[in-house]
């Protein structure tokens, strides 16, 4: 019994070490891996900070990035039917290029109306100045009437006088008998004779004044419808010459041409349909002026400025096609200040949110050529920022 109570201690013993040396080499592995994987821990932190140092910090991306352009949006200037679009939808178009033509029948009979209402206009003025001149002549007459009116008068005034006298002495002679009663019967007739071509001279005078300030006003009348202009530069010719100009105008309106180079686009009209004043006919794109709006967050703008070079992909060709540009600059406020319906934040239940500023980007035009964008089309950009 002793000996096989003191051999169990013993097989006992030789049973527990057989556990510790299976685990020292677990142990040993297990330390190995931990010490492996917290050296690729730290290798990957390095790595990632070399890389924040070298290119992220250098460097700010956004995928929130679209192509826009300056749509040109066509519309019709003057109102009628269509009677011809010989352009389709996505068709390329040269600035110039007809895109509609509005029936201009009623146009150019509006064009002949106002040129003959120029042609009077001009003939109407021809004769104010033809006035001008004929009033002119008539007041120099009636200024020589009054002269003669004068003249008139004043001899009129001498044959009073002297009637005057005459009669006068043959009356203070009468009393003594020395002048006969018919001889001063005949005085006294030829003062009163006298005394009525006097009065009668008067009022010729007064009636050549009175024509010739009349003729005065008349010519001053002609006058101020010619006054400071030639018979070129009327007001009334001047007048009728802009109605002929705008009826020319409208005529040519109803011809529509492109405004731009770029593809037809949304076009809204049929030969055959009448169209009014401003409404609109179709839109032309131009792409080979195409530029990015791309919406950077707020956080990512501080060292972003105008000229900055930008690498830019698209998901129309792949990231094996490279766009290049420039910042062309910052909008001056967010998406949401400026949406139709703004976020009002002066409320208790407010959340911060960060917010997006679209970052204009001008493209080269040489890769834009060869590799044509559409508005809307999504972009990737990568501004880079070490150069401020």
């Amino acid at each position: 019994m002793p000996d096989d109570i003191g051999s169990t201690p013993q097989a006992g013993a030789a049973t527990g070490a057989l556990p510790s040396t299976a685990a020292s080499p677990n142990g040993a592995r297990r330390k190995r891996l931990f010490l492996i994987l917290g050296a690729l821990i730290v290798v990957a932190a390095l790595l990632w900070l070399l890389y924040w140092l070298l290119v992220g910090s250098r460097h700010v991306t956004t995928d929130n990035a679209y192509v826009q352009a300056d749509v040109a949006q066509v519309s019709a200037l003057v109102s009628g039917p269509i009677v011809s679009a010989p352009v389709r939808e996505t068709q390329a178009v040269k600035t110039g290029d007809v895109l509609a033509v509005i029936d201009p029948a009623d146009y150019r009979l509006a064009v002949d109306r106002a040129r003959a209402e120029l042609g009077q206009a001009e003939r109407r003025v021809g004769q104010y100045f033809a006035n001008d001149e004929a009033f002119a002549a008539q007041t120099a007459a009636r200024d020589a009437d009054i002269a003669r009116a004068d003249a008139a008068l004043a001899s009129a005034r001498s044959d009073f006088n002297r009637a005057q006298v005459e009669y006068g002495r043959r009356t203070n002679l009468s009393a003594s008998g020395a002048v006969s009663g018919d001889e001063l019967t005949q005085a006294e007739n030829r003062y009163e004779a006298s005394r009525a071509a006097l009065t009668a001279a008067q009022a010729g005078v007064a009636q050549a004044r009175a024509a010739a300030a009349q003729s005065r006003g008349q010519q001053r009348a002609a006058a101020a419808l010619i006054s400071g202009s030639s018979a070129a530069d009327n007001p009334e010719v001047a007048a009728a010459r802009a109605r002929l100009a705008q009826a020319e105008l409208d005529l040519e309106r109803t011809v529509i041409r492109s405004p731009v180079d770029g593809l037809v686009t949304r076009k809204t009209i049929q030969v055959g349909q009448k169209i009014a004043n401003g409404a609109p006919v179709m839109s032309v794109v131009p792409i080979q002026s195409a530029f990015v709006d791309a919406n950077f967050k707020e956080v990512q703008l501080r060292k972003v400025r105008p000229g900055q070079p930008v690498v830019l992909t698209s998901d129309l060709y792949g990231k094996g096609v490279k766009f290049h540009g420039r910042v062309q600059g910052v909008a001056g406020g967010t998406g949401s200040a400026f949406a139709l319906i703004p976020a009002q934040n002066a409320t208790g239940n407010w959340i911060k949110v960060v917010q997006r500023i679209p970052v204009r980007i001008v493209l080269d035009p040489k890769e834009l050529a060869e590799h044509p964008l559409r508005v809307g089309l999504s972009m990737d950009a990568e501004i880079d920022i070490s150069g401020r």
